[in-house]
């Protein structure tokens, strides 16, 4: 009987002690609980390659709801963090250039000083800022530009910056708010980087690299001597052209104005592109051969 009550009493313990522990966890988890609202003015984040620099902006987008934005919301003529919340960042892998400015690779905060006819644009070395620095310094100011604004004829709800008119050597910074819109022309150090590994790599080329050496010329519509001699000096190290090597090799002596010689190349290429099978590159040398021989 005393063992009996020993072990009543025991459970009876161990049972008070769990129920005080289920509380103290039911309190702790109603006390972590907390209300999810949706911000007004949503972070976005994004990656852009152009070229050969990586580029990632992140910033926040309020809307326009009802309001004047500029000159009552954004004032004219003062600085704005461009956004809200946290300042507007953005960081390059490479080097680029702004209206003959240099700026190294690394990250900086967006500033804009919104004009009526004209923005100021401004990069920040200084990206650890909730909206404006607490004190400018002006040895941080990485470039700053007076570039025009431009009225769109529908308006932009939410505020927007984009990465436009994107090509291999610059891209436009673009940003879109109600019905104002401003282009920053930013330049991208891709030639020179392209060049500078071409220059290495052709030391011992293989017929691959001179290849991929003499098209990238033929794109950018830059060197195209060079560019013959590398395609040429490739089509000769290959055991059997493809169709579409010899394809590439005729738009090069095209572009020199070497219509004869390019026409020749083509009937190549047409010819292997028929015994390959494939219809697109018969009708792209079947019109480019009509093309160049009334050149």
């Amino acid at each position: 009987m005393k063992n009996f009550l020993q072990i009543l009493q025991l459970t009876l313990i161990s049972l008070i002690f769990l129920s005080c522990n289920t509380d103290a966890s039911t309190e702790t988890v109603e006390e972590v609980k907390q209300m999810e609202m949706p911000a007004p003015s949503p972070t976005a984040k994004f990656e852009q390659k152009a070229g050969l620099t990586d580029v990632v902006i992140k910033y926040a987008r309020p809307s326009v709801r009802n309001r004047v934005v500029y000159g009552n919301l954004v004032p004219y003529d003062k600085m704005w963090r461009t956004g809200a919340n946290a300042n507007s960042i953005i960081t390059f892998s490479t080097s680029v250039m702004i209206d003959e400015t240099t700026i190294e690779a690394g990250t900086y905060s967006i500033y804009t000083i919104p004009g009526v006819e004209s923005w100021e644009f401004i990069l920040y070395s200084d990206s650890n800022n909730w909206g404006l620095p607490s004190e400018w310094d002006e040895s941080k100011v990485a470039v700053q530009t007076t570039i025009p604004s431009v009225k769109l004829s529908s308006k932009v709800e939410t505020f927007q910056i984009s990465m436009d008119n994107i090509s291999n050597n610059n891209f436009t910074l673009g940003i879109s708010w109600d019905d104002v819109y401003v282009g920053v022309n930013i330049q991208l150090p891709t030639a020179d980087i392209v060049m500078g590994s071409i220059k290495e790599v052709l030391k011992n080329p293989k017929s691959s690299d001179l290849y991929k050496a003499a098209l990238y010329l033929l794109q950018e519509n830059r060197d195209l001597e060079n560019a013959k001699s590398w395609m040429d000096q490739s089509i000769e190290m290959m055991d059997e052209p493809m169709f579409y090597h010899l394809r590439q090799q005729s738009l090069i002596y095209a572009a020199l104005k070497d219509y004869k010689a390019a026409t020749e190349i083509a009937k190549l290429s047409l010819e292997k592109s028929i015994k390959a099978g494939n219809s697109d590159y018969e009708k792209m040398n079947l019109d480019s051969i009509d093309l160049w021989a009334s050149m």
